[in-house]
């Protein structure tokens, strides 16, 4: 108990300097802990996705479509239990700052397969019903301030013109990792205006979505599927819902690195900033020591206080910068909401956090420990400064 008190009033004999150093290692665990979340948010998809459902697209591209007639086909192959379809849709709202993923997607069938989506039954009754409607995220709603029955304009851009539609719901996430910034709608409608428009656009789809009757049998399905267009006009490539995702995010994967090999970089600015410190503390108890060795205090001692003053500044620097990453987290979602629909503070990030400020603590101190151990008795009582 002694020991710890005396470690709490040598950690504050500098106030300016602890304060500093736990400033810095709070920003730097902050910086830390929203560049991890950066990454787990760039995986949330990865993380919702189910193993019972697979993707099918067309196997040049997905920007490539499919033709309707499809989904018959699919339907009939051994281990399939439901087939729905749906094609980005790429509309702008206002302009192009106010972007969010908007699509046309077979409605019942889609939300059936996507249990995870909760939309009340009275809304899900009025969306069915008009072909006009859409359905909107809790978060996209709130982001335009969007209530039910409003009237929304979106421009198009892979289907030109302006197109109407009025908000029939809004759902929300059963998870914590379900994107609720989406903007869906009938694919019947998009289908109805193309064969008066663009005869030869319509009746196709960007990609099918099929649901396996068991996850186990996901890849014996989707070679099956491929097996059944092979050497067709429009070959396909199915693969589940979560290789699917993880595809578009190889295509970013140099910016992961970079996110990662920065987050590294925060720990060694952390571990300089608290060495520091715990060096020029040494430098100033090396009297200290040396009456603590004439007194008897072996070296077990010795390192104990340096060790214990380092790993507390280190950790309350810790525990403030922890504590405000959930702030700022909710800042960041809302301000890139468009970006990263899923923004949370996962508890591995915080895990993370305290490993990190924990091997920061114990490095910062090796040295000083070393040098005030190998220091002899009639040195450190002639030392100044």
């Amino acid at each position: 108990m002694h020991v710890l008190k005396l470690i709490f009033k040598n950690s504050f004999r500098h106030k300016l300097r602890t304060f500093l150093t736990v400033l810095g290692v709070a920003i730097a665990i902050l910086a830390f802990g929203l560049l991890r979340t950066v990454v787990s948010a760039w995986y949330a998809g990865v993380e919702a996705s189910s193993a019972s459902r697979l993707v099918t697209r067309n196997a040049i591209s997905l920007i490539f479509p499919l033709p309707l007639s499809y989904k018959e086909k699919i339907r009939q192959i051994e281990g399939v239990k439901s087939v729905s379809y749906g094609s980005w849709f790429g509309g702008i709202y206002i302009d192009e700052r106010h972007f969010f993923a908007n699509y046309a997607m077979e409605a019942e069938r889609y939300l059936a397969i996507y249990p995870e989506i909760i939309l009340p039954p009275d809304q899900k009754a009025a969306f069915f019903r008009d072909r006009k409607s859409a359905v909107v995220g809790r978060k996209l709603a709130a982001r335009f301030r969007w209530k039910i029955g409003d009237s929304v304009t979106l421009r198009g851009t892979i289907f030109p013109g302006n197109w109407d539609f009025v908000i029939r719901g809004i759902y929300s996430g059963r998870d914590e990792n379900v994107d609720e910034t989406a903007f869906f709608f009938h694919w019947d409608y998009l289908n109805e205006t193309l064969k008066k428009m663009a005869p030869a656009r319509a009746d196709q789809v960007g990609w099918y979505l099929v649901e396996v009757e068991n996850p186990n049998m996901a890849a014996e399905v989707s070679q099956r599927i491929d097996k059944a267009f092979k050497n067709s006009l429009a070959e396909t490539l199915t693969e589940t819902e979560k290789a699917f995702n993880l595809s578009f995010i190889a295509m970013t994967e140099a910016i992961l690195i970079v996110i990662q090999l920065v987050s590294y970089v925060i720990i060694l600015i952390i571990m300089a900033v608290v060495a520091n410190t715990m060096a020029m503390t040494a430098r100033e108890r090396i009297g200290e020591y040396a009456i603590f060795k004439t007194l008897g205090f072996g070296g077990f001692h010795i390192a104990g206080l340096i060790f214990g003053e380092s790993l507390f500044i280190t950790m309350v620097g810790a525990g403030l910068g922890m504590a405000l990453t959930f702030p700022a987290a909710r800042i960041f979602s809302h301000k890139l909401s468009a970006y990263f629909p899923v923004f949370n503070v996962e508890p591995a990030t915080l895990y993370v956090d305290a490993a990190a400020a924990l091997f920061v603590g114990l490095s910062a101190a090796l040295f000083p420990t070393w040098r005030a151990l190998r220091m002899r008795i009639a040195d450190g009582l002639r030392h100044i400064g």
